[in-house]
């Protein structure tokens, strides 16, 4: 067990995204997962049915809780339903500023629930933004924190430097919501772009990609690895916890099969 990953973030009832999908995820990698929640979602593969907001102050009260004692190599940044539960996250991270922070801006579920309020945004975008390591959206939610229609791969580039800015974190937009049969994820860091490609992978497998990626990520710059490094075996991990999973559920989306071993 190595890496020490704090993940804040909603629950998940059906286990399939969220806060559970993260310590699955950091788990299957080896690393130690912490939590602090920041909602409770009653949700399965149908939709989500209701969601229970966390005092802000009850979700920094956790993330103080775990720094305070068993500490974090890298924090993970989920679901922030509103700006008050965004400050006093920004609060926290503020007084452990050598912690690398990784940002999935979670916006909206899979079955379109909304699940971050919309004036939020610029909340995110001037308390969480500046500071974090790496920022993690869709394209939805790119499109969203950037105000630009996102159409093709330029797009995305673009998207990216505007989000990354002079001094800002690395960005990662990922391509999966981009028609066609191969995906294309966009990292954009300091001056540098890369790209990474793969086929398109037909399941309905699919219900928190973003949160299992964005912490296998997390979980990989915890473990020391370079910061490509870590955005490829993430890739790895979720492209074979797609293809191995077993239906379940009845909605459009199931749960992924984070129990996959890369090894």
């Amino acid at each position: 067990m190595r890496g020490r990953v704090l993940i804040v973030a909603g629950s998940d009832s059906g286990g399939g995204a969220g806060i559970q999908a993260d310590i699955k995820t950091v788990t299957a990698l080896g690393g130690y997962a912490a939590t602090a929640v920041s909602a409770l979602t009653a949700q399965n593969t149908l939709g989500v049915q209701e969601i229970m907001r966390v005092p802000p102050a009850f979700v920094a009260r956790q993330m103080r809780s775990v720094l305070d004692d068993i500490g974090a190599d890298v924090i993970k940044l989920g679901m922030l339903p509103n700006s008050d539960v965004i400050s006093a996250v920004g609060d926290v991270l503020a007084a452990f500023p050598s912690i690398p922070v990784v940002l999935d801006p979670v916006m909206v579920a899979s079955s379109g629930a909304a699940l971050m309020m919309p004036e939020a945004r610029e909340t995110l975008k001037s308390r969480l933004m500046p500071s974090v390591a790496l920022l993690t959206p869709n394209i939805p939610e790119a499109a969203l924190l950037s105000g630009r229609d996102i159409r093709t791969i330029d797009d995305m580039v673009e998207v990216g430097r505007a989000l990354s800015g002079a001094d800002g974190p690395a960005v990662l937009v990922k391509g999966g919501h981009m028609s066609g049969d191969v995906l294309v994820d966009v990292l954009v860091e300091d001056e540098t772009v890369e790209f990474f490609e793969g086929q398109r992978i037909q399941s309905r497998a699919t219900h928190g990609t973003g949160c299992s990626l964005a912490s296998a990520i997390a979980t990989g710059l915890a473990q020391g690895m370079a910061m490509r490094d870590a955005i490829e075996r993430a890739r790895r991990y979720v492209r074979a916890a797609i293809q191995t999973a077993s239906p379940m559920g009845n909605g459009v989306v199931g749960p992924m099969n984070h129990g996959v071993s890369l090894s």
